[in-house]
């Protein structure tokens, strides 16, 4: 079986669980260039009435990475 490529593809689907008001109306995976992202959508009306989709892409976080990050160490050598 061959495996499907999935380069510069993406997907955005409802977003079920909204948790405020500004929350996007879609969210999915993208991927562009090879790199993973997180794409997400917002319903939008221009002044002069147009309809039409916001979008937001960000990096995707694995979730590993994601519990496993740390704040930034303190400088040992501080001047005060």
């Amino acid at each position: 079986m061959t495996q499907y490529d999935n380069t510069n593809r993406g997907a955005i689907f409802p977003n079920d669980s909204a948790d405020h008001p500004n929350a996007p109306l879609m969210k999915g995976p993208i991927n562009i260039a090879g790199v993973e992202y997180q794409i997400a959508a917002w319903k939008n009306e221009s002044k002069d009435g147009k309809k039409y989709l916001s979008l937001k892409v960000e990096p995707q976080l694995s979730k590993a990475s994601a519990t496993t990050a740390k704040a930034p160490e303190a400088e040992e050598d501080l001047p005060f």
